[in-house]
């Protein structure tokens, strides 16, 4: 997606809403209204322009250029014209019933919000629910959702376009953009860097880590019930047939998945002798996920579920440490003092949780005034600023979250920036593994896992930058005998690259930190990340990546903190 937005970035700022729209389609009741958008009037100052929505209609369909779209070839030059027709007819493949249920949302609302500020119409109140209609009915027509057909089905015969709020709106999509790419490459080039540094070993002559181990384990699924949170916590547990007893891993899933996204992970770990433990969480699993999709509930996740996961981990292993000696299924097998956890997305935000990061109502505060929500693009603030409704009356110790069993975590694609922010990700002592995808546009990995990598204080951490990746990258095209929403392939990426990535990182990372381990710290740096890196999904690692050293590479300057030397994304 990031790399759409940068091919496009020099014609944002000359083009109205049409490119706008077009580069936020991707991240998002039915009107039964007959009315169409006939025709398209953008105003910017004294000035106003028109051009009929059949012109558009006729071009993106024929390639002929007519006289009305030719005299404005001078607001959009020739060799841009190719680009306006596929960008009227690209499809989000997402059907009418999902887009309906999203835009509910509060996250769905606030995209509508955004966009509405450029539709001028006679009335002070947005058209949201006209823009929502247009968007729904688009997805219900046989060529799915494009931008042409979001124009024909705007319930309004004109759309009075305001060119100076879009172009301010394009602004700041490429400042984003732009920074985004610098960043990526800077930490590209730091890899580089630190892979030049190090005396490599002949990796061939190490163990190849994309094979399973020599263990074979038995997967059980357990029922716990937390009666004091009225909790039930469905539980995959795989139990390698190892003599000695095994350290474990905990495998937290993100918002809408469960614990079939990541069986390909824990199948792997548990072949080299770890137990590994996949809750479902009930508050913002696939069951939550079908009861919003299905209108019986009106949020993906409730503010609960910030304390409700981790707090879902710490029982969980506190229930398997009381059956660990009495349960003839583990046998005393259980190295419960010695634990691992690995989370994406709101599981990622669980692991680093988990490992002492706390929650941070100072830094929400701040950065969740509604001014400053009204500028922002990065949508996982809206959920981060849902934190702000659980009880802050209490004491900060009370979401202490830490458990102390936890030696390790890894972070895939987490939201991190308020939710933490430095003086909640500082509090981190054991080591830890931040993961991020360039083209993550759900939890931006410029906001989300680069800047705040580097205010982690502890010196064991790792930053993995899936160049090419998504936030989805890792998890797949979800599991339809789960009933799980089906992702685009281009939405996905190359999943099973990604996939076999978080096999041959997570392993020799929890080896080291869990198992204790030493032989496979080898695996734990840029080299080897360099040495296994693929064309389709380029791979990097680094170790160090300071405030001060990302502002230079950034040419970021001004600003009294770090982090607001970077405009709200």
């Amino acid at each position: 997606m990031n790399s759409l937005f940068g091919n496009w970035a020099s014609s944002l700022r000359k083009n109205s809403l049409l490119l706008v729209l077009s580069t936020l389609l991707p991240t998002l009741g039915i009107s039964n209204s007959v009315l169409a958008a006939e025709r398209i009037y953008a105003s910017y100052s004294a000035l106003e322009l028109s051009i009929s929505v059949n012109t558009l209609e006729n071009y993106a369909k024929t390639g002929v250029i007519n006289e009305d779209l030719a005299a404005y070839q001078q607001y959009l030059p020739l060799e841009q014209l190719p680009e306006l027709r596929r960008i009227l007819l690209n499809r989000v493949k997402v059907s009418p019933v999902v887009l309906s249920q999203l835009l509910y949302t509060p996250q769905g609302e606030f995209l509508l919000h955004r966009l509405a500020q450029v539709i001028i119409n006679k009335s002070s109140q947005p058209e949201l629910g006209t823009l929502r209609s247009a968007l729904i009915l688009a997805a219900a027509e046989s060529g799915g959702l494009t931008l042409l057909n979001v124009l024909r089905k705007y319930p309004n015969s004109s759309i009075h376009l305001d060119v100076a709020g879009t172009l301010e709106i394009a602004t700041e999509l490429e400042k984003l953009v732009n920074q985004t790419h610098r960043a990526i490459a800077a930490v590209s080039q730091e890899s580089k860097i630190e892979a030049a540094s190090i005396s490599q070993p002949n990796f061939s002559q190490l163990p190849d880590l994309k094979v399973p181990g020599k263990f074979k384990s038995q997967k059980y699924t357990l029922k716990f019930f937390d009666s004091t949170r009225n909790r039930l916590l469905l539980t995959d547990v795989y139990i390698p047939n190892v003599q000695k007893t095994a350290p474990v891993i905990v495998i937290s899933h993100g918002l809408g998945l469960d614990s079939s996204n990541f069986q390909y992970l824990a199948t792997h770990l548990s072949s080299y002798g770890f137990a590994v433990i996949v809750p479902n969480h009930p508050g913002s699993d696939t069951k939550q996920l079908r009861s919003l999709l299905k209108g019986h509930a009106n949020e993906i996740a409730e503010p609960g579920e910030f304390k409700d996961r981790p707090m879902d981990i710490t029982y969980i292993l506190n229930q398997l440490e009381k059956g660990n000696q009495s349960d003839s299924r583990f046998k005393g097998r259980l190295n419960l003092q010695q634990v691992g956890v690995f989370g994406q997305s709101l599981g990622g935000y669980t692991a680093l949780a988990l490992a002492g990061a706390k929650i941070n109502f100072e830094q929400l505060k701040q950065d969740c005034q509604p001014a400053a929500l009204q500028k922002t693009w990065n949508m996982s603030l809206l959920l981060q600023c849902r934190a702000l409704e659980l009880n802050i009356s209490k004491s900060d110790k009370d979401y202490n979250l830490r458990d102390e069993r936890v030696k390790a975590a890894i972070a895939v694609n987490p939201i991190t920036s308020s939710i933490f922010g430095k003086a909640g990700l500082s509090q981190i002592k054991t080591p830890v593994m931040i993961v991020s995808s360039s083209d993550d546009t759900v939890a931006p990995a410029l906001s989300e896992q680069i800047l705040p990598f580097s205010w982690f204080a502890n010196s064991q951490k790792y930053l993995v930058t899936l160049v090419g990746g998504t936030h989805f990258s890792t998890i797949g095209n979800g599991n339809p005998a789960n009933q799980q929403v089906a992702l685009p392939t281009d939405m996905v990426g190359d999943a099973s690259q990604a996939r076999r990535y978080m096999n041959v990182l997570s392993l020799p990372f929890f080896q080291t930190y869990v198992a204790g381990r030493p032989q496979y710290t080898p695996y734990l740096n840029a080299a080897y990340t360099q040495s296994i890196s693929s064309k389709s999904l380029g791979l990097s690692l680094v170790k160090s990546l300071n405030t001060t050293e990302l502002e230079q590479l950034l040419d970021i300057k001004g600003g009294k903190s770090a982090k607001k030397k970077f405009p709200t994304p």
